[in-house]
């Protein structure tokens, strides 16, 4: 479990297509303090890490992962949010996050509002329904607040703070960001389907 808040931007230093597709993530994470078999969200999808090194760690990302994720579109130099594994005690600053994404949205507009940015995406059709005005939905991994829903599509406001420590500062229209849906509006939705 993994709450939103990102905690390091890493940078994939090597990709490799084996029988699954390998990749190497730059870290500022102290190496020393991650286990073989950890869980890290990378663009908010749990990845089990396999091999340390000194500043990066090891991945394999199943074909089913790359079929869900935007992770097939990983090139070396990619930027990407980072979030260790939830610990007892530590502070829930954003919502509960799975890290098993749900679709891809797209990047179909990006407006500057102040010192904001006003991102609108596009989810796809059959998960548009799970997303609400002031609900939760963590986007490439980062716990964010919808502002407001019209159909598909869905707008978010990021302040400079978010810009400034995630990826979220180098969005651009037609990206395709990994969208996993709140857990309690998933739940929700499939009580009111039983009634």
């Amino acid at each position: 479990m993994f709450t939103g808040i990102v905690t390091d931007v890493g940078t994939v230093i090597e990709l490799e297509q084996r029988g699954d597709l390998r990749a190497r993530i730059g870290t500022g994470y102290d190496t020393a303090s991650i286990d073989i078999g950890a869980s890290i969200a990378s663009d908010g999808v749990c990845l089990t890490v396999i091999a340390l090194g000194d500043d990066w760690y090891d991945v394999e990302i199943s074909a089913e992962t790359v079929s869900k994720t935007n992770l097939g579109g990983w090139k070396v130099g990619k930027r990407v949010n980072l979030e260790r594994a939830l610990k007892v005690g530590d502070e829930l600053g954003g919502h509960i996050v799975s890290g098993h994404v749900d679709g891809v949205a797209e990047v179909v507009a990006v407006k500057d509002e102040g010192d904001s940015t006003r991102v609108t995406l596009r989810a796809p059709k059959d998960l548009a329904r799970f997303i609400a005005p002031k609900g939760s939905v963590a986007l490439n991994g980062t716990s964010l607040t919808v502002n407001d829903v019209d159909g598909c599509d869905f707008g978010i406001n990021f302040i400079p703070h978010t810009k400034e420590v995630t990826t979220w500062g180098d969005v651009s229209v037609g990206d395709q960001v990994n969208l996993e849906i709140d857990t309690l509006a998933r739940y929700v939705a499939r009580l009111a389907e039983a009634v």
